[in-house]
């Protein structure tokens, strides 16, 4: 069921946001070589707890995986496309690029973004996999207002990607969130102008385009969780949570300031 938020809904999803962009923000100056990604997991949960919140992805359920997810932080690195768990058998290289998703729950409400890091140095491929795939939120947040489809905000990723002769992924997609970390409704980042249901004020979504330098195709690993790409090329992940309003969109998740 798509919900409509109250004021005081949307202030407690507003506190919930500030405390997933702070921890984006912390973690990207923590993210250099030789740095495993439990230890990255570790500084966001003990932020998230002192900030009042709770980790939305720890212990969360899938129908079909048997295993709780274990982290407060989604980890993937290079060909991992999301949804990678934190190890401290997975130390970070020099040139990588690590995507990290985060969610939070602050008093039942929750916000989730999602940010794509170079580790040191990368290559021009993958810095210019992270330019498109940044690019194609920005899209989707230009034409996101009121009175816009679904259809809209999916189109307008799916150029951005297409035209940069990128891959995109379509078996995963951006979401409703409020009460819940998931609600209705879906939000692929592809799509037909006009298309899909209408977008209305007061409407909390999260859109998240991810991108891959090689073909469309992914695949789940055997931990039940690590999404990677079929052909083992990079994949990027930039998420944000957004208010929708009668004349564009309000970022409940300022990472980028």
């Amino acid at each position: 069921m798509i919900t409509f938020k109250s004021p005081s809904d949307l202030a407690h999803m507003r506190r919930a946001g500030v405390l997933v962009a702070d921890v984006l923000r912390y973690l990207r100056g923590l993210i250099k070589p030789g740095v495993d990604t439990l230890s990255l997991d570790r500084f966001a949960e003990d932020l998230i707890v002192r900030g009042g919140g709770r980790p939305a992805f720890k212990g969360y359920k899938v129908p079909g995986i048997r295993r709780p997810f274990p982290g407060t932080i989604c980890a993937s690195i290079n060909e991992e496309v999301v949804h990678g768990i934190p190890s401290a058998d997975r130390i970070l290289r020099e040139g990588d690029i690590l995507s990290v998703d985060v969610g939070v729950s602050v008093d039942g409400w929750y916000a989730d973004a999602a940010c794509t890091y170079p580790v040191g140095e990368i290559s021009d491929l993958r810095r210019r996999l992270l330019e498109v795939t940044l690019g194609g939120l920005k899209a989707a947040m230009g034409v996101l207002r009121e009175g816009a489809t679904v259809g809209d905000v999916g189109s307008a990723v799916e150029r951005v990607v297409k035209g940069a002769q990128m891959g995109l992924v379509r078996d995963y997609a951006g979401h409703g969130i409020g009460r819940r970390l998931h609600e209705a409704p879906q939000i692929p980042n592809y799509g037909r102008p006009g298309s899909g249901i209408t977008l209305k004020s007061r409407m909390t979504i999260c859109v998240e385009p991810m991108v891959m330098t090689g073909g469309e195709a992914v695949r789940s690993c055997d931990d039940g969780w690590t999404v990677v790409t079929a052909d083992g090329s990079d994949a990027a992940h930039f998420e944000h949570t957004l208010l929708v309003t009668p004349d564009g969109c309000e970022v409940l998740t300022p990472w980028e300031d």
